[in-house]
C-alpha cells in the first residue's frame, strides 16, 4: 500500500522527535490543521508541503508527494502564442477606453481599410518615412529610456499604447531608404522595445499578447543580426511560466538559456537566476542553491551591451540576485528566512520605482505574514497597496491573492479584520482583454 502524505508526514515528524504542537508553530499553522492533514481529514497543500519540508529538513520529500500526486495537466506553453500571426499584412491596434483601460488587437489589413477596425491609438504596419542616421538612432534610444522610467511608476495601459507606437516607428524608420548598418541598428533596438511591450503586456495581464511581443522581439533581432535577443526570449518565457506557478517550464526554459556561451553574462546570469527561481516553486532546495549561486557570479561580471543599447531585465533593482533569494525562501517554506532577506534589500529600492517595490514588497508582507508576524505584515501590505495602486500589476495581484488567503486565517485580528476590505478592492481590477 502506498503511504499518504499524512501518514509520511507523521513518521518524519516523530523521526525528528517533534509534537504536532512544536510542528505547528516552526509552520506557523494551527496544530488542529496539522492534526487534520496527519489523518487523511484535510489535503495538504503545496505550501503546508514546503513548510514542513524546510522545518524537518527533509529535502523536499513532501513536496515531491504533491507534485508527483497530482494528474498531468497540459499547459499551453508561450510558444503557442506566436503561432502565424506575425503577418506583414496587418495592423496593430491599441484601444482605450475612456476610463483608461487598453487593449492591443491585430487586425488584418483590409479590415481596418474597408472601416471596420476604427479604433483610438493606431499604428500601421508601413508607411512613408524619411531617412534615418544615428543623431535619430539616438533620440530614439532616449525616447525609449523615458518609456522604460514612466512603467516604473505608471500603469501598463498608460506605457503600453505609447511603446507600440515606438516600435512601429522604428519598424517602419528601418524599411526606409537608409544604410545597412542604420537599419540593423533600428531593427535591434525594435526588438529591445518590443520586448518591453511583452512586459508590460505581462503586466497588464494578457500572456498570450505577451509571448506574440517576445516573439516579434526575436523576428526583429534576428533580421538585425542580433540573436542574444532569442536566447533572451526563452528567460522570459520562463518569467511567464514562473507567475503561472509552472515549475517545469521554468525550469526547462531556463536551462536551455544558458546552453549558449556567447550570448554573455548578463543573459546567462538572468538565466540562472530565474532556473532558481523555478527550482524553488518546485520545492528543490540544492538545485536552487546551485542556480542561485551561479546567477550570482554571472551576474556580477555586468552586462555584454554596448552602452547604448537598453539593457537586459530589470534596470530598477540594486541586486536582482538578493531580491531572488528573498523570493525563492519563501517558495522553499521558509517565510522567516524571507522576511530577513527582504527586510535587507526592499529599503535598496528607490522610492520612484513603484512597480519593483510593489511586486518585491508584496512578497515581504507575505513573508512576514507566513512568518505568523501579522500586525507587522499588515502595516507593510498598506505601503504595498498604495504602490500597486500607481503601476496596476497583474504579476503583483497574484502575491496580493496569496496574502489575502494567508491573512484570512488570522481574519479575527483587529488589523487584518481592518485591511482585508482594502486588499479585496484592490485586487478587483479589470483586466486588459485578450489580443
Amino acid at each position: 500500500m502506498v503511504e499518504s502524505f499524512g501518514e509520511a508526514l507523521r513518521k518524519l515528524r516523530q523521526g525528528r522527535g517533534l509534537s504536532l504542537d512544536k510542528l505547528a508553530q516552526k509552520i506557523s499553522y494551527s496544530k488542529s490543521y496539522l492534526s487534520k492533514i496527519e489523518n487523511g481529514m484535510s489535503a495538504p497543500t503545496a505550501d503546508i508541503a514546503k513548510r514542513c519540508d524546510s522545518a524537518l529538513e527533509t529535502g523536499g520529500a513532501l513536496v515531491t508527494m504533491i507534485v508527483s500526486a497530482k494528474p498531468e495537466v497540459p499547459k499551453p506553453r508561450p510558444e503557442a502564442a506566436n503561432g502565424d500571426e506575425g503577418s506583414d499584412d496587418e495592423v496593430w491596434v491599441m484601444v482605450m477606453d475612456t476610463e483608461g483601460t487598453s487593449g492591443f488587437h491585430r487586425l488584418p489589413r483590409r479590415q481596418v481599410l474597408a472601416g471596420l477596425g476604427i479604433a483610438v491609438g493606431y499604428a500601421l504596419t508601413g508607411g512613408a518615412w524619411s531617412a534615418a542616421d544615428p543623431t535619430t538612432i539616438a533620440g530614439l534610444h532616449s525616447a525609449f529610456d523615458q518609456y522604460r522610467k514612466l512603467g516604473t511608476t505608471s500603469r501598463p495601459g498608460i506605457v503600453l499604447p505609447q511603446v507600440v507606437a515606438h516600435v512601429h516607428t522604428v519598424r517602419s524608420l528601418a524599411g526606409g531608404p537608409v544604410a545597412p548598418e542604420v537599419r540593423n541598428e533600428l531593427l535591434v533596438h525594435a526588438s529591445r522595445a518590443a520586448e518591453y511591450a511583452g512586459w508590460m503586456s505581462q503586466e497588464a495581464g494578457d500572456d498570450r499578447a505577451a509571448a506574440w511581443w517576445t516573439a516579434k522581439a526575436v523576428d526583429f533581432a534576428a533580421s538585425g543580426g542580433d540573436l542574444h535577443l532569442g536566447v533572451y526570449a526563452l528567460v522570459r518565457q520562463a518569467e511567464l511560466a514562473l507567475y503561472q506557478q509552472d515549475s517545469l517550464a521554468t525550469v526547462e526554459l531556463a536551462v536551455r538559456a544558458q546552453t549558449d556561451p556567447s550570448v554573455g553574462s548578463r543573459i546567462l546570469g538572468l538565466a540562472a537566476r530565474c532556473e532558481a527561481q523555478g527550482h524553488a516553486l518546485a520545492g528543490a532546495p540544492d538545485d536552487y542553491l546551485r542556480a542561485l549561486e551561479r546567477a550570482r557570479v554571472l551576474l556580477s561580471e555586468g552586462t555584454s551591451l554596448p552602452a547604448s543599447r537598453p539593457v537586459f531585465g530589470s534596470a530598477s533593482v540594486v541586486d536582482e540576485v538578493a531580491l531572488a533569494e528573498g523570493w525563492s525562501l519563501y517558495d522553499l517554506g521558509r517565510p522567516a528566512d524571507a522576511a530577513e532577506v527582504l527586510d535587507r534589500e526592499l529599503p535598496r529600492i528607490a522610492a520612484e520605482a513603484r512597480r519593483a517595490r510593489a511586486r518585491f514588497g508584496a512578497r515581504h508582507a507575505l513573508a512576514h505574514a507566513g512568518s505568523g508576524e501579522i500586525e507587522h505584515a499588515c502595516s507593510l501590505t498598506r505601503g504595498v497597496l498604495e504602490d500597486a495602486a500607481h503601476v496596476d500589476s497583474a504579476t503583483v495581484r497574484i502575491d496580493l491573492r496569496q496574502l489575502s488567503r494567508t491573512l484570512a486565517r488570522w481574519h479575527n485580528h483587529p488589523a487584518v479584520r481592518e485591511l482585508l476590505p482594502e486588499l479585496g478592492r484592490a485586487l478587483r481590477v479589470v483586466r486588459v482583454p485578450p489580443a
